[in-house]
C-alpha cells in the first residue's frame, strides 16, 4: 500500500465515513494493515488507501451481509482492486448460502463410515481444507457437500474399485479450466459494463453458471457417449485393417510347393 499522507486513526474514521470503533475493531481482527509509522506510545499514523479499504469492508457487511472472517479471506487472497472484491465477495457470498452450514470434526465423519484413506487423499490435493488438526479438524460447506455425494454413491453400491477417489483429480482438472474460461469471460465482458450492479450481477451469474454447466453436461451425455462408441468401432476396424495377413502356406515353415518336388 501507499505511503503518502499518512493519517492518524480519528482521520481514519472520519475520511472513510465511521467510527473510531469500527476502525479499533477492524484492526483487531486484521482487516487493515498495521500502521506505517508510530510516533509514540498511542500514535499511529496509517496509509490513507486504508480509507478505501475500509468502506469496501463496510460495504460488504451491509450489502453482502459477509462477517468478517469471510471478509478478510476475500481481501487477503484478491486485494484492494475495487472490481476484483466485489467479485470475490459475491462468489463467496454465494458459496456461503449455498453450502452445509453445520460443521463435522474428523472423528464424527469417521465414526460415520467415510474411510480415513479417501479424506487423507482429500485433504492432500485440497479438495477439501479442514481447519484445525487431529480428530478436531473440522470440516464444513462444500467440504462436507463433497463428502457427501461419496458417501451417497457408497450406498449405492459404487464401491472404491469401481468409483476411486482419485477420479476427482481429473474431474478438478478438468473443472478447473471451466471455471478459468468463465471467470475470463466475466472479467472480460460483464465487469467493464456492470456500473454499480457489478455485485447484483456477479452474484445472479454466480446461480445462473451453475444451472447451465449441469444442463449444458446432461445435453452433452449421449452424444459423446455417441462420439466415444464410434471412435472405439473406427479403432477397431482400423486394427484389422492393419493386420498382417498369413503367410501362404507354401512358405510355411519352409515347405516347397508340391510342384517344384523333385521325384523321389
Amino acid at each position: 500500500m501507499r505511503q503518502t499522507r499518512a493519517l492518524k486513526i480519528s482521520a481514519l474514521a472520519r475520511e472513510s465515513g465511521v467510527p473510531v470503533a469500527t476502525v479499533k475493531h477492524y484492526l483487531r481482527e486484521g482487516l487493515l494493515p498495521e500502521p506505517v509509522s508510530r510516533t509514540g506510545r498511542n500514535m499511529s499514523w496509517y496509509d490513507p488507501a486504508c480509507v478505501e479499504r475500509i468502506r469496501v469492508i463496510k460495504r460488504l457487511q451491509q450489502e453482502r451481509f459477509l462477517p468478517l472472517k469471510l471478509i478478510k479471506e476475500v481481501l487477503d487472497k484478491v486485494g484492494d482492486d475495487a472490481n476484483d472484491l466485489a467479485l470475490a465477495a459475491a462468489i463467496s457470498s454465494h458459496v456461503e448460502r449455498s453450502s452445509p452450514h453445520t460443521p463435522r470434526t474428523r472423528a464424527e465423519l469417521v465414526a460415520s463410515g467415510v474411510a480415513v484413506t479417501e479424506l487423507d487423499w482429500l485433504k492432500s490435493t485440497g479438495l477439501v481444507t479442514p481447519d484445525g488438526q487431529g480428530d478436531s479438524e473440522t470440516y464444513r460447506g462444500d467440504d462436507l457437500a463433497i463428502l457427501r455425494v461419496l458417501g451417497a454413491a457408497r450406498r449405492v453400491g459404487l464401491r472404491a474399485e469401481m468409483l476411486p477417489t482419485s477420479i476427482l483429480a481429473d474431474y478438478a482438472r478438468a473443472i478447473r479450466e471451466l471455471v478459468r474460461t468463465e471467470l475470463g469471460i466475466f472479467r472480460a465482458g460483464v465487469i467493464p459494463l456492470a456500473g454499480d450492479h457489478l455485485s447484483e450481477l456477479a452474484d445472479h451469474s454466480a446461480t445462473l453458471s451453475e444451472q447451465l454447466i449441469v444442463l449444458v453436461r446432461r445435453k452433452m451425455l449421449l452424444p459423446v457417449l455417441e462420439q466415444m462408441l464410434d471412435e472405439a468401432r473406427r479403432a477397431r476396424a482400423g486394427g484389422k485393417k492393419k493386420a498382417a495377413p498369413p503367410r501362404p502356406a507354401s512358405k510355411r515353415r519352409g515347405r516347397t510347393p508340391a510342384s517344384r518336388r523333385k521325384p523321389g
